[in-house]
């Protein structure tokens, strides 16, 4: 049975690297679906990460060519490993955002349209701060979620003002990065 894969639009022409993710998705998709359905113990989500993981190959997100592939599973569970840590950092977030909603009185709760929207804006929040540093990530936390002062967040983190501006200065243009 051979599987063919369409080039999506704008992101792949047909390549020597398109025809080896064709025969990599033919010879491993299943298996693919079978490791993840154990994780994940639903069928249906494990068929969407596997797809998850072939379009990841297919944008281009992998760092390495698709033609230097040695070990193509090795490979394949690498990628789906992220896939799936995204997937459970996904739920978390959202589990906390409907928990978060289920202490607002009623007559302000935001639409199910608002909700959504809400929620696709933590994650893209999330997904910008996952990119930082870990003292920058954290100075953006307590500025823009504690409210605290530079200096309070110079003395916390146990570094200068420079520093501290420094660092809100790289968060903001990861966020400006968002908006467009």
């Amino acid at each position: 049975m051979q599987i063919n894969i369409l080039p999506m639009q704008g992101v792949l022409s047909p390549t020597s690297s398109s025809l080896c993710i064709s025969q990599l998705y033919a010879s491993n998709y299943s298996w693919l679906v079978n490791l993840l359905s154990k994780k994940l113990h639903c069928p249906q989500r494990a068929a969407d990460l596997a797809q998850d993981t072939f379009i990841s190959l297919l944008s281009g997100q992998s760092k390495q060519p698709v033609d230097d592939i040695y070990e193509s599973r090795a490979y394949l569970t690498t990628i789906a490993q992220r896939i799936l840590f995204n997937f459970y950092k996904r739920q978390s977030l959202e589990r906390a955002y409907l928990e978060a909603l289920s202490y607002l009185p009623y007559d302000i709760m935001p639409s199910v349209e608002d909700r959504l929207i809400l929620l696709e804006t933590l994650q893209q929040i999330d997904a910008m701060l996952d990119g930082l540093q870990n003292n920058v990530r954290k100075a953006f936390l307590y500025s823009q979620l504690e409210g605290l002062t530079y200096a309070e967040i110079a003395l916390k983190l146990q570094i200068s003002q420079r520093s501290v501006k420094r660092y809100m200065a790289l968060a903001f243009e990861q966020c400006l990065m968002l908006v467009d």
